[in-house]
């Protein structure tokens, strides 16, 4: 079974009634505009096709997963043990204090979203981000899910398929706690906390989070992480009751921002008066400075012979802005080749490609600007295509092309679910009115 031909034979049974799927792709849109898939307010923005993987995507992708997270470990390992190797990643010293505290537990990266551009086709693959601080987005390929069924195009694959989604909110949940259990003075019930900035906060999402923790004896706060005291070796949270285990949603960037902010937190992390599910060692991952640093000579001494070959095949060529080697000259004679983006930033923001610049003169201005501390360069990498449609505005419509990106969720070193972007131009991101798709799974009717 190919996606492409899946792909294509979508596409067909719209092209035969497309005034009948036009019009279930109303209900779609009605439905996801009432749901709760919002982020500050505004709902998510789909497509008609929904993004389509069989189970040997799935192998695929937990085998990626399996082998990639060899690597972080032993990135990991050698970040604590080796002090010139920690000092590549250029971490301020508050940072560092926090990240080389002594484990808790066995999991160092707990949940991750790892977003990759998947040639569906080849299934060739290269890596965009590593998300491990605030891994988000859970809750729209829920509420995009339950919104495919209302359409003809959902009743016409389901006629021929066995079709699996992902649940996401309650595997989470398990996989935390069981994590937790590992910990000296682990209780039975513990009291959760979810913490982020709440202005930068998913609380829908939360919300959800927040249940799933309830039905497994764990009770459960959503709180502002500056509002958090710790008195008498507790943390507390706003109710007042002490907190037993956090659920890590404030990304580390905020958290240095706002240090002094959050200092009872910080504080209660330090004397480890609480379990931090997400603990500082994940910006070991989710910077993106660790990209330069998969490639460097001290990296490839410790990998083995394979795991270099998988670095080389899969993570894009990158150097640091301020790098004395820095390829200059080509970065700005082949502007398209190139992408700049901050070390440690989210949501897209502070991202330049250079296809996206018909000015030569105005790459230069942007590149020369950025040559400076906590900027990279990468080799740009072009998004693989499908064919979709836009029914928001009626039948009378064409099909479009669109690039993917596809993101794999990891819960505990496990690959347990997808999330589906994807753009009319070829960057996908928040910045450039991305897309999400529900994503599913058809496998072989029995």
């Amino acid at each position: 079974m190919q996606l492409l031909d899946l792909n294509r034979d979508y596409c067909e049974q719209i092209v035969k009634e497309k005034e009948a799927h036009a019009e279930s792709a109303l209900r779609e849109i009605a439905y996801i505009n009432q749901s709760t898939a919002k982020y500050h307010g505004r709902c998510v923005s789909t497509l008609y096709i929904p993004k389509i993987f069989t189970e040997d995507d799935i192998c695929h992708f937990q085998r990626l997963i399996r082998d990639l997270y060899g690597i972080f470990d032993k990135v990991i390992r050698h970040y604590r043990e080796d002090k010139n190797y920690r000092e590549l990643f250029g971490f301020e010293k508050r940072l560092e204090e926090l990240i080389l505290r002594t484990p808790r537990y066995k999991s160092s990266i707990p949940i991750a979203r790892i977003d990759i551009f998947y040639n569906e086709e080849t299934k060739a693959f290269r890596f965009c981000e590593f998300n491990t601080d605030g891994s988000s987005a859970m809750n729209e390929d829920r509420e995009l899910n339950i919104a495919l069924q209302q359409t003809l195009g959902y009743d016409w694959l389901a006629g021929r398929f066995r079709l699996q989604t992902f649940e996401l909110f309650d595997s989470w949940a398990k996989a935390s706690l069981r994590i937790y259990r590992e910990t000296e003075g682990a209780v039975s019930h513990p009291y959760v906390a979810i913490v982020d900035f709440m202005e930068s906060a998913t609380n829908n999402e939360f919300e959800i989070f927040a249940d799933s923790y309830r039905k497994f004896g764990a009770e459960c706060e959503i709180c502002e992480i500056r509002k958090l005291r710790y008195r008498d070796g507790k943390l507390y949270a706003e109710s007042g009751r002490a907190v037993d285990l956090i659920y890590r949603r404030a990304v580390t960037s905020d958290i240095m921002k706002h240090y002094d902010e959050v200092s009872d937190f910080i504080q209660a992390v330090k004397e480890e008066d609480v379990c931090l599910i997400g603990d500082f060692t994940t910006q070991i991952v989710h910077n993106k400075v660790l990209y330069w640093i998969l490639h460097h000579p001290m990296t490839r001494e410790f990998l083995t012979e394979e795991e270099n070959d998988y670095v080389k095949a899969h993570v894009p060529y990158t150097a640091l802005m301020t790098a004395e080697d820095l390829p200059y000259e080509d970065i700005l004679s082949q502007k398209d080749r190139w992408i700049l983006k901050p070390l440690d930033s989210y949501g897209s923001k502070g991202v330049f490609a250079g296809v996206e610049y018909e000015s030569e003169s105005r790459w230069r201005e942007i590149v020369d600007a950025h040559r400076k501390e906590g900027y990279l360069v990468q080799e740009f990498t072009k998004p693989y295509q499908t064919r979709n449609i836009d029914f928001s505005g009626g039948a009378d419509t064409d099909f479009i092309h669109v690039s993917n990106l596809t993101g794999l969720f990891v819960y505990d070193g496990e690959f347990r679910g997808l999330y589906s972007r994807v753009s009319r131009g070829e960057i996908i991101s928040t910045q450039y009115s991305e897309i999400a798709l529900p994503s599913v799974v058809v496998k072989e009717n029995k």
